[in-house]
């Protein structure tokens, strides 16, 4: 096990390039507070230098919510978003402290997609991020690392990735649940116009809840 010491860059070169990507962003991006004791914590738990932009977000924020809120990446968690990336992934990619997991819950989605980083257990691709889908409810690999998704998350074309799933009020309905909570999306029997315009289409749930799905897939 490193200790804080040895993780902590004093150059801060992880997080200097993760502000670059958020300069001048396409995409609404809030970086949450950070509190100097989780993020410790969080940090040593990681076991990954701030030199990565990974072990940077995890140290300098709490959280960082994107366009709006509709895609939230962990970081040592905050009131809005009150789970840190290893305190999440305990019980899910790993067990016992110390272990390693076959993948690292990163990111998710407020219609319950997450974003993992794949270290065997998601598919052939180690070291890329793959994304469980509600609508199939697989998870598939978006052949990109870490650095690319965030700056995807920053600068992509969001509303293209989810043109299927943002309906007329998804500003007001994001900012009408908290960060441990998603929307289930009731996608058997309705059209895609129907799940647009409908709010009967979709339920708030706990992210806790919602996750089983993805979890289960990984054993089917």
């Amino acid at each position: 096990m490193k200790t804080l010491k040895e993780l902590i860059n004093k150059e801060a070169l992880g997080w200097a390039a993760v502000k670059k990507l958020m300069m001048n962003s396409k995409n609404a991006v809030q970086v949450l507070p950070r509190s100097p004791k989780r993020a410790d914590e969080e940090l040593l738990r990681l076991q990954i230098s701030t030199k990565s932009p990974v072990g940077a977000i995890v140290f300098e924020t709490g959280g960082i919510l994107v366009d709006d809120g509709w895609l939230r990446i962990l970081g040592s968690g905050s009131m809005k978003l009150n789970r840190g990336m290893m305190e999440w992934n305990k019980g899910k990619s790993y067990i016992n402290e110390g272990e390693k997991g076959g993948f690292l819950l990163v990111a998710e989605d407020v219609i319950g997609g997450y974003f993992a980083i794949n270290a065997g257990e998601l598919g052939d691709e180690i070291g890329k991020i793959y994304y469980f889908a509600p609508n199939t409810l697989r998870w598939e690999s978006l052949e990109c690392g870490y650095s690319e998704f965030i700056n995807w998350a920053f600068n992509g074309d969001l509303s293209l990735f989810y043109e299927a799933y943002k309906w007329d009020t998804w500003k007001e309905d994001v900012t009408a649940i908290d960060g441990n909570q998603v929307y289930s999306l009731m996608l058997s029997g309705i059209s895609q116009d129907e799940l647009i315009k409908s709010a009967a289409s979709k339920k708030v749930v706990s992210v806790q809840e919602q996750i089983l799905s993805a979890l289960k897939a990984l054993d089917s």
